[in-house]
């Protein structure tokens, strides 16, 4: 008997023990749930060539952007926010991927037939907040297809439900009213249709069918790009305003800025309107600095193709009603590779291993915070840039920025609280910043064996044939 009560104890405990995690499982899993149901609604715009300077929340007086300011008054406005490379693909690959362009094969904007584009074995992105319970929308811009008449790159290939107004041809110089010529199916709303208005609308109508479910929405502007197309009434209006010049306060960009920043004012009003708006993050960002031939990143050297700062330091903003910090400013160095850690995060997704990018979640709720990290960047070509990039790397650790230069091996210290301009360079003087900085960027460089491991799987090499002639296309990104 005391056997079988043994065995029947047993066979209690062992029951009581499987009720109880199985209930534990169940209130994890209700925990996880419950989680991810209280998950914002992300937003994500992406505006092209914008430079860091040309906000009124970063010190522009000519531009004017209400919009946009009031979101940096909302939020946080993070004031050394960078681009992981100085050109478009390698930027938005780095935004999808959570790594740096190297690491992805893209270390160039890709050409209308180029064989490198954004392989769709890669974990991207809107796969995984799709995943994650969410409806994916592209509005716009793309730029990682590859070869147009392959489509190897699609985008619809990457996790988004909804792929609006995409290119399905080079975008290369622009193209901002109907008909676009980049976009030959896709028909006008209405009468002398602009680009952007029509994005603008798009995105307005993506939440309002969505606003009954979590949703990632990618709005991804064309503009500023080259060549600048403002509407008419805007472009005589600043045309007429004090200041207004060529490669500073120059109307055409700040007519299409202004465009870019009613959009904002319409998305904010819509999520108000929908009382979604307390459950949505919203973040904007640039893939690049602006191009020196249509404006100035003063206070900042340089821009477009360079990795000096204004090539690479971007205007970024985000708002997570509950969970910001209204009004701030993050001075602490964040990338364009954070992005994909950060919405997975808040999205209550898993974050895969062996990223580049760090969530900014401690950021966004604590702007004053601390980040210690090297940040690099890889840049090779063949040839300058035709808007007078050279081929380079760089690092910035701290305060410091080093740059090195892989056409005539020269290096290039900087100290950025000091010096944000790079007028000064320190490497003759502060010798062994410059060892240190150099050591680093060569012990990275050296660990392209794990990027080695990347060749092929998007039909490139990191060889020569990826470091793409300086020579401007036909149609030049």
């Amino acid at each position: 008997m005391r056997g079988n009560d043994q065995v029947v104890t047993r066979g209690r405990q062992t029951r009581r023990e499987a009720l109880r995690l199985l209930a534990a499982g169940a209130m994890g899993g209700f925990c996880h749930a419950a989680a991810r149901s209280a998950a914002p609604n992300i937003i994500f715009i992406l505006t092209d060539d914008l430079g860091w300077a040309e906000l009124g929340c970063f010190g522009n007086r000519f531009n004017h952007t209400p919009h946009l300011d009031r979101l940096a008054q909302d939020g946080v406005r993070f004031s050394s926010a960078y681009a992981a490379a100085p050109v478009c693909s390698p930027t938005r690959a780095s935004i999808m991927t959570g790594l740096y362009p190297v690491r992805v094969g893209m270390t160039d904007y890709l050409r209308g037939d180029d064989p490198r584009y954004l392989s769709p074995d890669r974990r991207t992105l809107p796969k995984l907040l799709r995943q994650a319970g969410y409806r994916t929308g592209l509005i716009g811009k793309w730029h990682l297809m590859g070869d147009y008449a392959l489509r190897r790159g699609d985008p619809t290939l990457h996790g988004f439900d909804e792929v609006i107004c995409s290119e399905t041809r080079y975008i290369g110089a622009g193209n901002y009213f109907y008909p676009y010529a980049f976009m030959p199916q896709v028909q006008a709303r209405q009468e002398g249709e602009y680009l952007t208005d029509r994005l603008n609308q798009e995105a307005v109508d993506f939440i309002a069918r969505n606003a009954q479910r979590r949703f990632f929405l990618f709005l991804s502007h064309y503009a500023p790009h080259t060549r600048l197309a403002g509407k008419p009434d805007k472009v005589a209006r600043y045309a007429r305003q004090l200041g207004a010049g060529k490669n500073r306060n120059n109307p055409e960009l700040a007519a299409m800025l202004e465009s870019i920043d009613e959009g904002v004012g319409m998305i904010r009003s819509k999520l108000q309107e929908l009382g979604i708006a307390r459950q949505t993050m919203l973040a904007f960002m640039s893939d690049n600095g602006g191009e020196t031939n249509v404006t100035s990143n003063a206070p900042l050297r340089g821009g477009k193709s360079q990795l000096y700062e204004g090539g690479i330091r971007v205007p970024f903003i985000v708002s997570w009603p509950g969970h910001d910090r209204p009004g701030s400013e993050c001075r602490a160095p964040v990338n364009s590779t954070d992005l994909y850690p950060t919405f997975l995060q808040v999205a209550g997704a898993a974050i895969p291993a062996g990223l580049d990018g760090q969530s900014m979640v401690g950021s966004i709720g604590h702007p004053s915070s601390e980040r210690e990290r090297t940040m690099f960047w890889y840049y090779p070509l063949d040839k300058p840039h035709f808007l007078s990039g050279r081929s380079s790397a760089a690092v910035r650790r701290g305060d410091f920025k080093l740059i090195q230069f892989l056409d005539t091996g020269q290096a290039e210290l900087y100290d950025l609280r000091e010096d944000p301009g790079e007028s000064k360079d320190l490497s003759p003087s502060n010798t062994a910043k410059t060892g240190e900085l150099q050591k680093a960027l060569r012990d990275w460089t050296s660990r392209k064996s794990a990027i080695g491991s990347d060749r092929g799987k998007n039909g490139s090499q990191m060889n020569a044939d990826t470091r793409r002639s300086g020579r401007p296309p036909a149609h030049p990104d």
